[in-house]
């Protein structure tokens, strides 16, 4: 699903919402997860999941065409748990 799809759904449930009033609540959501993890903070949503930021260390990669060494700079980077209850339920509709 893309973020216009999700953004007609949305707006297809709830027909007392204009689309664009779902699009700036769905885009309100993802601006806030975002502007949460880039200051380190966790997001917990229950039920879903938990967004947080992992930090990964510098390492010494190659490069695939060359072969040539090259150093990788230490990163942060976004990571998802899936929460019990979406577990469940991907598991049980399969």
């Amino acid at each position: 699903m893309t973020k216009s799809e999700l953004i007609a759904r949305i707006a297809e449930i709830n027909p007392h919402l204009y689309q664009s009033d779902a699009e700036k609540i769905v885009s309100t959501v993802f601006n806030e997860i975002s502007s949460a993890l880039s200051k380190g903070q966790r997001v917990e949503l229950r039920g879903f999941g938990v967004f947080s930021v992992r930090t990964r260390k510098a390492r010494a990669g190659r490069n695939p065409r060359t072969g040539e060494k090259v150093s990788v700079e230490a990163k942060n980077v976004p990571f998802f748990k899936a929460g019990k209850k979406l577990k469940d339920r991907l598991n049980t509709e399969a």
